[in-house]
């Protein structure tokens, strides 16, 4: 068996043999080119182009993420582009169809609103010039007039009662607008019973919004309108003098060469008084003369002085004091009072026609002395004596007088009394629109009794 199996495996080997070399026969290699490409002598050569096929590398993965973004930025322009084409298409036609509804339905209303407001505006910035122009050229030829007449008080009354027709036709304006707006609007609503909006709501919204938006925008003018009236109310009130007061004393600096000297026609000696005044001052330290009575002994018999916002009253010294703290203010005039009795020892400090503080036990059984002096924004107080060197004396400094203590500003309707005021009296007398001035005291009185400034001070109307 197997011999046979050899024999069989000899003949297949041999066969494929044969096969192999006849096979090699029948190829022919040639490692020759098949056409010409020969270059003859003398001949040029010209430079050939050599074709070099594109490299295709394979894309990394960032390569991938930005082509990505670029093809995402890119869909979101196109989207964007359409989306803005498509509004600008829409708001135009919405325009075209708000401008044909205002031309058809909103003349009425709006123009109503609109005339009334500006004739009312034009109205107002007349009558507004012309109180403006009162006041900053001051008419001079009627303050004048008035002045030598003693009628200054009438020219502010007047100015005050423009300002209030003004400040009144301003409000009834506004009044007007807002049933107007009342008006125009009454037949445009929602259906109560229904509890939905009626067709005829949605077609004149657009009407109300614009009607609306042009009241809110003339509402707000008056509003401003109003508010510069109610401040040139309080101006006039500023400028001129408080009280019916027709002069005042000027101290336009801090100086212990300004003030001025009271001469009364009565003894001061009394065991009972009451002193007032109106005061401006212009600043405010930490202790300034306003009223100062006394003499050689004890030049602090009375004393009515400001702080940095208070106001301060002693009798005998400045162990009685009384303080009302935060009723002064720079540029603004306050009223200031002082009662004291000696009976009872009761001194009081009245600001703005209020009490603002009292102390018991002041200065209880003591009499005023007389003969003293009296000023107005200093004291004589022995402060400051003459240099040795100084060979000419000028006259009222004698005594010398402190800088620190003076007063700056203005000072009118100063009065003093035998007596303690009831509170009735103290409040009128504080009255800025009132008559006070006309109200003068039996031992000072404003207007009467003489009042020489030194130095700088001096009155003004």
């Amino acid at each position: 068996m197997f011999p046979w199996r050899f024999l069989w495996a000899v003949c297949v080997l041999s066969t494929c043999v044969s096969f192999a070399l006849a096979y090699e026969d029948v190829i022919k290699v040639s490692y020759t080119d098949d056409y010409y490409n020969e270059i003859e002598e003398g001949e040029t050569t010209e430079p050939t182009q050599t074709t070099v096929p594109c490299s295709s590398p394979d894309l990394t993965k960032w390569d991938k993420i930005f082509s990505m973004l670029e093809n995402s930025q890119m869909r979101e322009n196109m989207l964007l582009q359409y989306a803005e084409d498509i509004i600008k298409v829409e708001m135009g036609s919405l325009r075209e169809e708000m401008l044909r509804f205002v031309a058809q339905y909103g003349g009425s209303c709006g123009v109503a609103v609109e005339s009334a407001g500006r004739k009312m505006a034009s109205q107002l910035e007349s009558h507004l010039r012309e109180v403006l122009g009162r006041l900053r050229l001051g008419d001079q030829t009627s303050v004048a007039a008035a002045a030598a007449a003693g009628n200054s008080v009438d020219i502010s009354n007047s100015l005050d009662q423009t300002l209030q027709q003004l400040l009144s036709a301003a409000r009834a304006q506004t009044s007007r607008l807002a049933k107007l707006e009342t008006s125009c609007f009454s037949g445009m609503g929602v259906n109560t019973k229904s509890g939905f909006q009626s067709p005829e709501t949605d077609k004149f919204g657009h009407q109300e919004q614009e009607v609306t938006s042009r009241y809110v925008t003339v509402q707000a003018e008056l509003q401003q309108l109003m508010i510069q009236l109610e401040q040139m109310l309080r101006s006039p009130k500023q400028r001129y003098l408080p009280a019916g007061c027709d002069m005042a004393l000027l101290f336009p600096m801090r100086s212990r060469r300004i003030y001025a000297s009271v001469i009364p026609d009565v003894p001061l000696s009394t065991s009972t008084f009451t002193v007032c005044m109106w005061v401006k001052p212009t600043t405010m330290f930490n202790k300034t003369v306003l009223f100062s009575y006394g003499n050689r002994r004890n030049p602090y018999e009375i004393q009515l002085l400001l702080g940095q916002t208070s106001a301060l009253f002693t009798i005998g010294g400045e162990a009685h004091l009384v303080e009302g703290r935060g009723v002064v203010s720079p540029g603004r005039w306050t009223h200031l009072c002082g009662t004291w009795s000696s009976e009872q020892g009761l001194a009081s400090l009245w600001a703005g026609g209020k009490k603002v503080a009292s102390t018991p036990g002041v200065a209880e059984g003591h009499i005023l002395p007389e003969g003293g002096s009296l000023q107005l924004g200093q004291e004589r107080n022995g402060c400051c004596p003459l240099s040795p060197s100084s060979s000419i004396g000028v006259p009222g400094f004698e005594a010398g007088f402190d800088t620190q203590l003076a007063f700056a500003g203005k000072m009118t309707g100063v009065n003093m009394w035998d007596r303690v005021l009831s509170e009735e009296e103290i409040s009128q007398l504080a009255l800025q629109e009132g008559d006070g001035c006309e109200q003068r005291g039996n031992m000072v009185a404003w207007g009467v009794t003489e009042m020489v400034p030194h130095g700088g001070a001096q009155f003004i109307n």
